[in-house]
């Protein structure tokens, strides 16, 4: 039996060649029949479909996956699972790779690229970690997403309301859902009674 395995970070995630829906077209082109999907940050060890994935796995089967990042989240890990897998009898198709040889060469490879692919996601650790930190150092650095919604726009809808629009009419005036109006006239009497 052919397996396929997909995983992304999020389930918006849409980087090059990362997304859902290209891994499963890609599993599925190289002849996988059952496919398992996580939507699980490769910085966590926690990827449930994966761990029955791999229990149920046996010898002749071909586990089928895109690239190594999505395989495994370091050197250590991707070389311990390949080594079971072998031992069980499983054919490993990296699809950026080719089909992982269980062979002294074919190891050796595998854990050569595997370095490389920690390396390369931890740089972008680092890098987003970096961007993060001069981020903060910005006086208008604000935490979070930022807002849909300016302050004047906010302020308007909550006229509109105060002026006698229900929240249905204030929200189809303007776009701003109830809940956010909600927060900002709770946001908006919280900060009177401070002034007081």
């Amino acid at each position: 039996m052919k397996y396929g395995y997909c995983r992304v970070s999020t389930s918006g995630q849409f980087t090059y060649g990362a997304s859902m829906e290209v891994q499963e077209e890609a599993v599925k082109k190289a002849g996988a029949e059952i496919i398992y999907k996580d939507v699980y940050t490769g910085t966590k060890g926690d990827r449930p479909e994966f761990s029955k994935l791999l229990k149920v796995l046996k010898e002749g089967d071909t586990l089928i996956v895109t690239k190594l990042d999505r395989f495994a989240r370091s050197t250590l890990e991707g070389t311990k699972i390949i080594k079971e897998l072998f031992e069980k009898g499983v054919v490993v198709h990296i699809l950026n790779l080719g089909v992982i040889e269980n062979t002294p060469n074919g190891r050796l490879i595998f854990n050569v690229f595997m370095a490389f692919a920690e390396f390369e996601r931890d740089m972008i650790i680092e890098r987003t970690q970096e961007g993060k930190a001069l981020a903060k150092q910005r006086p208008d650095f604000r935490e979070g997403r930022p807002r849909k919604f300016k302050r004047k726009q906010i302020q308007h809808a909550l006229n509109l309301k105060e002026e006698g629009y229900s929240y249905k009419e204030v929200t189809e005036m303007t776009g701003i859902s109830k809940s956010t109006l909600y927060r900002a006239k709770k946001r908006l009497m919280s900060e009177k009674k401070g002034d007081i």
